[in-house]
């Protein structure tokens, strides 16, 4: 899960992100969204494109995001399929750097829109469960430990994830074998993460308990620092998942973060 939220009576609990994803939805939804722009792609090409999308799978947000990498890879490699101005000579490095640059502008110049995106990501990740759930399922990995440790929890946990609800609850119920409550998954389209935090701190059943909030993205906890009613939540930055080195250096400075590996996570929450 991109994010999970805790709410408990007891300290230091933690959560993030639980498994690592498949990569075969976004180069699928791709190919279906521009099938031109991958006409001279080979497996050689695609090999590339995957090890690629490992690297730069820190700096995605949203799950669409992948769609517009994968082409800007493709437009990287292959002059004539090029709509973009800023793929010409562009590295790696650079689009780690400045992703947030970048996306409105892919974008704007390949006249997109973000909710087409997102429903052809839902829908091709859909075909994928309908037609070969086994395969899907296969295709994602649990850390060591999460699985067991939701399991056994005894706090009360919700999930607050960019990924959609449906595709959280099927990965928890057929991969990790916990038959999570739907009421308690925020997916896509519940509203930012700050909104979702503010709406859980607020209800009744949770007044007076201590606040834990884990996730893999610094830019995400670093919008929580900025709202001062969210100052009741303790915030951790997970030492695995979607974050570099050099973000994790970053959150060490911030006295309001803390940093967690995946062995105390998986301890402090059973």
């Amino acid at each position: 899960m991109a994010a999970v939220g805790l709410l408990g009576v007891r300290p230091a609990r933690a959560t993030g992100r639980l498994e690592r994803q498949a990569r075969a939805s976004p180069d699928a939804a791709a190919k279906v969204r521009w099938p031109w722009a991958f006409e001279q792609v080979d497996a050689a090409m695609e090999e590339w494109i995957v090890e690629q999308m490992h690297t730069l799978r820190p700096v995605i947000e949203t799950g669409y995001e992948n769609l517009l990498l994968v082409r800007l890879l493709v437009e990287i490699q292959i002059p004539s399929a090029r709509k973009s101005s800023v793929a010409d000579g562009l590295s790696i490095q650079e689009i780690l750097d400045n992703w947030s640059k970048l996306l409105p502008t892919l974008m704007d110049e390949w006249q997109e829109d973000r909710e087409s995106l997102v429903d052809l990501f839902g829908r091709v990740r859909d075909d994928w469960l309908e037609n070969d759930l086994s395969g899907w399922i296969g295709a994602n990995r649990f850390y060591p430990g999460t699985a067991d440790a939701l399991k056994l929890s005894s706090s009360e946990l919700y999930i607050v994830t960019t990924k959609q609800s449906r595709f959280t609850g099927a990965l928890l119920k057929e991969l990790a074998g916990v038959d999570f409550p739907s009421e308690r998954i925020y997916g896509l389209g519940t509203g930012p993460k700050v909104k979702v935090l503010q709406q859980l701190q607020e209800m009744p059943q949770h007044q007076g308990l201590t606040l834990h909030f884990v996730e893999d993205r610094l830019a995400t906890l670093k919008n929580v620092i900025k709202e001062p009613a969210l100052d009741k939540w303790n915030l951790y930055l997970v030492k695995w998942g979607y974050n570099t080195q050099e973000e994790r250096e970053e959150a060490g400075a911030i006295s309001r973060i803390q940093l967690i590996d995946l062995p105390d996570f998986s301890k402090q929450l059973k």
